[in-house]
């Protein structure tokens, strides 16, 4: 059983056992709440970081671990998995304007095609994205700039082999207990192995989320895809779907949880008709030296609570 499987169980679980882990009100106790630049320190909650993860470029730090299955790829019926170790890294470049890095790692088990057993394991090709923002939006949310597919894969089904650049633009609103966006990218191939096929592709993700009560949530997220250079019956992937997550803490630590489903009635050929998506992501929201320190405070009190009496 390989790590990925190990990490999709264990998500399985956390979802299933929510009841018992989570907290009613996950982000702590009055004057501990964690708050985004957005967000004043006083009035942040649940909702709060409920939006701010649904944001893909919220003044938030975050460390999602997400892991894809496709399933029923090729004759054979094999399962294809992708680990994607995915970091958002948001900088303050000056007073109107902030800068998030998202970085796209894939660790991939890649089935060989037409074969019933046997495949590649290993790192994919890296997509580093540069979103320029406004650090003080108004009700339209919005970024932009450049998109990479780095050619990092460490076997050649892993990967295209091939540097690609192009522009990335996002856009969402979010009024009310709602999220609701579109995130969409163009690369096109710059330099890389004069052996492998021209790179000239797009992905497109709408998101829209509905925020239930106690850190609950309802996405449908669905991430389409076009290879602009394959033939019309091949240049598609979309699928249909969606799942539910939460907001909630494991001990001190804010995390994100979420499952979901998605068929691919339109696809390639040879390409998985449907897939799972299991994700974690740690949260490490902003917080004033007067929450870090009440933080402490309530910590050391819990500590003192859980000691052992003596006799």
């Amino acid at each position: 059983m390989g790590s990925s499987t190990y990490l999709a169980v264990f998500a399985i679980v956390l979802l299933i056992s929510f009841p018992l882990f989570a907290q009613d009100t996950p982000i702590g106790v009055q004057g501990t709440q964690v708050a985004t630049e957005q967000t004043a320190a006083a009035t942040s909650s649940t909702d709060a970081l409920q939006k701010a993860t649904q944001n893909p470029v919220a003044s938030l730090i975050s460390v999602p671990i997400q892991n894809n299955n496709n399933f029923g790829i090729g004759s054979n019926d094999r399962t294809q998995d992708v680990l994607n170790i995915q970091p958002v890294i948001p900088a303050r470049l000056a007073e109107n304007w902030t800068l998030i890095t998202r970085i796209i790692q894939p660790i991939v088990w890649q089935p060989y095609p037409g074969e019933p057993t046997g495949g590649q394991y290993g790192f994919g090709d890296m997509n580093p994205t540069f979103f320029l923002s406004p650090a003080k939006p108004g009700k339209l949310i919005w970024g932009g700039g450049p998109a990479f597919v780095i050619p990092t894969a460490t076997n050649q089904i892993l990967g295209q082999g091939k540097l690609s650049i192009g522009p990335s633009f996002v856009a969402l609103v979010q009024p009310k207990a709602w999220t609701l966006g579109i995130l969409v990218n163009n690369v096109w191939s710059v330099a890389g192995s004069g052996g492998r096929p021209v790179v000239n592709q797009m992905l497109l993700q709408y998101f829209v989320n509905y925020n239930l009560h106690k850190g609950w949530y309802l996405s449908v997220s669905p991430i389409l895809t076009s290879n602009w250079r394959a033939t019309s019956g091949n240049m598609w992937t979309i699928p249909f779907g969606g799942g539910v997550g939460r907001i909630m803490k494991l001990g001190f630590q804010p995390v994100n949880i979420s499952a979901s489903f998605y068929a691919n009635p339109i696809r390639p050929s040879g390409t998985s008709p449907w897939g799972m998506r299991l994700q974690i992501a740690f949260l490490f929201p902003k917080l004033t030296k007067e929450q870090q320190k009440m933080m402490m405070q309530q910590k050391l009190k819990q500590m003192e609570q859980e000691q052992p009496k003596e006799n």
